[in-house]
């Protein structure tokens, strides 16, 4: 079934931001959905269109830049 891009791109969004916002791991939201919103939009240019794996990617990437960016803090 095909989705509009904006319909996509806010329903990734909203299955991301909800899992991390459960999951406690936002701690900037503004950061946050800059963020995902920002990984969503290269993954849409590049061509994937199914929501799960927007958000799970988004997920993911957000997740590995929060351990980065503890990692270089405590450096």
């Amino acid at each position: 079934m095909y989705e509009p891009i904006p319909i996509l791109l806010q329903n990734s969004f909203q299955i991301a931001w909800d899992f991390l916002d459960r999951s406690g791991e936002i701690a900037d939201a503004d950061e946050a959905s800059h963020f995902l919103l920002s990984v969503i939009n290269v993954l849409l240019l590049k061509g994937e269109r199914r929501v799960l794996m927007l958000s799970n990617k988004s997920i993911s990437a957000y997740k590995k830049f929060k351990a980065e960016r503890r990692v270089d803090a405590a450096a």
